[in-house]
């Protein structure tokens, strides 16, 4: 499971992935209690009566209304369905939600992708960002040749909403002029599977518009925060015209993002690429919100693939999948030229 600090110690990871669950579970309650009184200014949540703060304020996971980072960012510092969150915020724009969404190209829309069909490549995704450290990675990446996935939250952790906060809008710009494949993570990195239907459909088409607002399309390739969506979760990224991609390599990076521990993953990508053989392939999970991942495991890796004589690609680029299908022009839901 996935998360997005930066995590420094055991002890963190303890303390983070113990919210994590708290978190998730809240979220399962919140769809199986209805909301208490409304109004609040002082206490929220579940353990507060299931108090729903007044308009304009968020729920913070102790249980308090207020504004700022700590009461309102997403995922884990705000209670969802007890008071605003950043992820309250719509794109502005026409919404996609009602836009034909028809099933472009022969890549599967029913199966979970785990693995490429293109032979000796390693398909290079990042999720999270974009962050402070996505315009370094962009770099690295040119320097080598190689192409990525960036799996694109749009209002998590306090960024702000990546159509309307600088730097992002032209992170994503760039990434689409240098051949990457721009696709979602949602609009705040909620568990979808503890979600409504409804709200897991407007995770989904407020990042369309977000990022139809940048580069003028949206993509037709997701992946669920925390590897999360069964089920009606299925069905809703179906629908909505989406290929649910995981990974078959985990770097492991985010649990390794200081230098004492950075090679931790080096390890993990050496051994994993060096049980490859001819003719087969990776698709490795990594994170562009990570120091450690920008500014040192990716070159690492890099190199290796190098030597190898194989090539980072993006997800489309390894399934072999045309780039007019990675995308869909808003309001029509064609796929793009």
């Amino acid at each position: 499971m996935e998360t997005m600090f930066a995590l420094q110690d055991s002890a963190v990871v303890s303390t983070v992935g113990v919210q994590m669950m708290q978190h998730i579970v809240e979220q399962d309650v919140n769809q199986a209690h209805p909301a208490g009184p409304t109004g609040s200014t002082t206490k929220c949540g579940p353990a507060n009566n299931y108090a729903v703060c007044a308009r304009g304020l968020c729920c913070s996971i102790s249980g308090n209304c207020g504004t700022g980072e700590d009461f309102c960012s997403d995922p884990f510092n705000c209670q969802f369905g007890y008071g605003d969150c950043d992820s309250s915020k719509t794109p502005a724009g026409t919404s996609t939600i009602n836009d034909p969404r028809p099933l472009l190209g022969s890549v599967s829309y029913t199966q979970d992708i785990y693995d490429c069909t293109a032979p000796n490549v390693i398909a290079l995704t990042y999720d999270d960002g974009p962050l402070d450290y996505t315009g370094h990675l962009l770099d690295v990446l040119k320097q080598y040749g190689f192409h990525a996935t960036f799996f694109v939250s749009g209002n998590n952790i306090a960024k702000g909403e990546i159509d309307t906060t600088a730097p992002w809008p032209t992170y994503i710009k760039r990434m689409i002029a240098e051949g990457h494949q721009v696709a979602s993570h949602t609009w705040s990195h909620y568990d979808l599977g503890g979600l409504s239907s409804a709200d897991r459909i407007q995770q989904m088409v407020k990042n369309e518009r977000a990022l139809a607002n940048i580069i003028g399309k949206y993509p037709t390739y997701m992946r669920p925060p925390f590897s999360s969506c069964s089920g009606d979760c299925q069905t809703d990224m179906q629908n909505l015209g989406y290929h649910r991609v995981y990974f078959d390599l985990d770097s492991q990076d985010y649990l390794n993002d200081a230098t004492m521990l950075i090679q931790n993953s080096k390890d993990i990508v050496r051994w994993a690429l060096g049980n490859e053989t001819n003719g087969e392939n990776q698709l490795v999970l990594q994170h562009d919100i990570h120091y450690q991942t920008a500014y040192n495991l990716s070159s690492f890796y890099f190199d290796l693939i190098k030597a190898k004589g194989w090539k980072g690609v993006s997800v489309g680029e390894c399934l072999l999948d045309p780039k007019s299908n990675w995308y869909r022009v808003p309001g029509s839901g064609q796929g793009t030229a």
